[in-house]
């Protein structure tokens, strides 16, 4: 998965496109950001910066915000994990 595919992988587990930020900072949103270190995934609040964690690999960072917000769904009951 890379930056460009992302947004199509939330949209069909149920995230609303206003919960996430590719490519710019913005409040109230999980952002992913690229810059010549590698990639960052964080929550932004009023300016600041929460569950801040920093990938070299573009993949793994789309995949760990995928995971984060995939268990969001799960937790709120819009997705559910099927059972054997």
């Amino acid at each position: 998965m890379n930056v460009e595919q992302l947004p199509e992988w939330l949209k069909k587990i149920g995230v609303p496109d206003d919960v996430v930020s590719l490519g710019e900072e913005t409040d109230q949103r999980w952002c992913l950001l690229a810059d010549d270190k590698g990639y960052e995934v964080f929550w932004q609040e009023q300016g600041n910066r929460y569950d801040w964690a920093r990938f070299d690999d573009e993949s793994v960072a789309c995949h760990y915000l995928f995971g984060r917000l995939a268990w969001a769904q799960v937790a709120r009951g819009s997705l559910s994990v099927p059972t054997a």
